[in-house]
């Protein structure tokens, strides 16, 4: 093991980085990961075994190991490098997080203009994984143009765009929340009335309507035949939701899957009314446990973990 380097690493921490799931890491670093039986492949190395999610072996060349040395020996990372690189991946940085930004009131609206793009997507993908988004979700989500991580903060940035494909809207979520609530604000010059959301397939008639777009990922993370037809409000508004109705006529049916708290429940119930005297059907949608879609996602997640 290397030990004369700055950046020395600890037993701990190797073990943590050790743990990686690496069909996820793989998925995250642009393999295309697919799964046969009890273990998994890609479509780059097809000898390649993945066993028990955690370790490796390539046939054609007789070596195997852990995420440790798959870093090393096929992204020709050094081992401190690559220890660094999974405990970030996994959301557990060695160095100090950086202090995520404080929310300023914008003191004269700009125009819109997206937060400039990191080079990777790895804090993204670690902090969704954690909050149990799966690993394809999260790529459609990024090759679609509606997710990213800026550079200045590393913040998860969920890009709004409009019926042309136009980026409208940004919310942004800090990809470090362990002490506290985490950092959320709007980009400057965002336009509510789009929000987030999903394109529309003209086959349907219904559109479900989410409050965060953390909630509307969870949700197509339960249903993986979700992929249109789904809008995030980013709060309780339902502006996005008219502007959504109103370049989609052909929509009747309103899915308001709301937080299973007081206000989603009085939100839900104040949009039932207002849209059904419109002429829309409109029914409800409430995640069985939890408070919102994403704390349902992850308490299904956890069970799962402890059957294994």
């Amino acid at each position: 093991m290397q030990t004369n380097t700055a950046h020395r690493v600890t037993s701990a921490e190797i073990a943590i980085a050790k743990e990686t799931d690496l069909p996820d890491l793989l998925s995250s670093l642009g393999y295309q990961v697919k799964r046969i039986g009890r273990y998994h492949t890609t479509k780059e190395m097809d000898s390649l075994r993945i066993k028990g999610r955690r370790t490796w072996y390539r046939y054609s060349e007789g070596i195997g190991g852990d995420a440790i040395s798959f870093l090393q020996r096929f992204e020709n990372k050094s081992f401190p490098e690559t220890v660094e690189y999974l405990l970030s991946y996994q959301g557990k940085a060695k160095d100090p997080p950086e202090q995520p930004p404080k929310y300023e009131p914008a003191k004269e609206k700009g125009p819109f203009q997206l937060p400039p793009p990191y080079q990777d997507q790895r804090r993204v993908f670690a902090y969704l994984r954690k909050r149990g988004i799966a690993t394809q979700i999260i790529q459609g989500f990024i090759q679609a143009g509606l997710l990213y991580e800026d550079a200045e903060h590393h913040n998860c940035v969920f890009v709004g765009r409009d019926g042309s494909g136009k980026p409208k809207f940004a919310s942004k979520r800090g990809t470090f929340d362990l002490n506290g609530a985490g950092f959320k604000g709007d980009v400057a010059g965002s336009d509510k009335d789009v929000a987030f959301r999903l394109p529309c397939n003209p086959a349907l008639n219904w559109v479900a309507a989410f409050e965060a777009p953390i909630d509307l990922m969870s949700f197509c993370t339960l249903h993986r035949e979700v992929r249109s037809n789904a809008i995030a409000l980013c709060g309780l508004h339902n502006g996005a939701l008219d502007t959504y109705l109103q370049e989609h006529p052909h929509l009747r049916h309103i899915i308001l899957c709301l937080d299973a708290d007081e206000p989603g429940r009085a939100a839900a119930e104040r949009m039932k009314l207002e849209y059904e005297q419109t002429g829309f059907k409109v029914s409800a949608r409430t995640p069985k446990r939890g408070k919102d879609w994403n704390e349902y996602l992850q308490q299904r997640v956890s069970a799962r973990e402890r059957g294994r």
